[in-house]
Formats: structure tokens, C-alpha cells, sequence
């Protein structure tokens, strides 16, 4: 099964808001107490308006048992599928290097 290149990739915040937190019964202001950070920062991390910075993803994977690059690849997916809507690249070409693309894909 593939993935829709149309839909947006979720936002860490949103499993974390949806899911995590909820499953472990904790206040907010607990999971940011536990994590070191502000709650606001929590905040703005769970409203989808600050991402996860590689600092949070160790964190948040110490504190759920998972790795930081799940985080970091959560986020990366979601900002990359922004930013390939939003930056104009039609202007660049495609290097290629003895006749094949530097990257598949590409």
C-alpha cells in the first residue's frame, strides 16, 4: 500500500495530541514537566505551529520508548511535503553525472 502524494504527512504533534498523550492519562503540563520543556512549547508543538527540532525528538523518544529518528523523520516528511508546495524550483535543472540523475527520483 502506498501512501497518497496529495495528503500531507501528519504532524508529530498530531499523534502526539491524538494518541500518546491521551493513552498515557497524564495532564499536559506533566508530559512537558517530564520531557524539560515549557508547556508552551508543548503548546505550540501539539497545535502543529513549532516542529519537532532533533532536541525534542530525543526526548520525546526517551520518554515513549521509541527512537529520536522516527521524530525527526516524522517531521522531515511533513516539512518536505510543504516545502515542495511552496518553493518554485522550475528554474533549476537537473544535474546528471555521465548520463544518470544524481538521485532517483530526482
Amino acid at each position: 500500500m502506498t501512501r497518497n502524494p496529495d495528503r500531507c504527512p501528519t504532524h508529530p504533534g498530531e499523534l502526539l495530541r491524538e494518541d500518546l498523550i491521551p493513552a498515557t492519562r497524564q495532564p499536559k503540563a506533566e508530559i512537558a514537566r517530564l520531557l524539560g520543556i515549557s508547556r508552551q512549547h508543548l503548546h505550540h508543538i501539539l497545535a502543529e505551529r513549532k516542529p519537532v527540532t532533533a532536541e525534542t525528538a530525543v526526548r520525546l523518544a526517551k520518554l515513549f520508548g521509541n527512537a529520536s529518528l522516527v521524530w525527526i523523520r516524522m517531521q522531515g516528511a511533513h516539512d518536505a511535503w510543504h516545502a515542495a508546495r511552496r518553493v518554485d524550483v522550475s528554474d533549476i535543472p537537473t544535474l546528471r553525472v555521465d548520463g544518470h540523475k544524481l538521485m532517483p527520483g530526482t
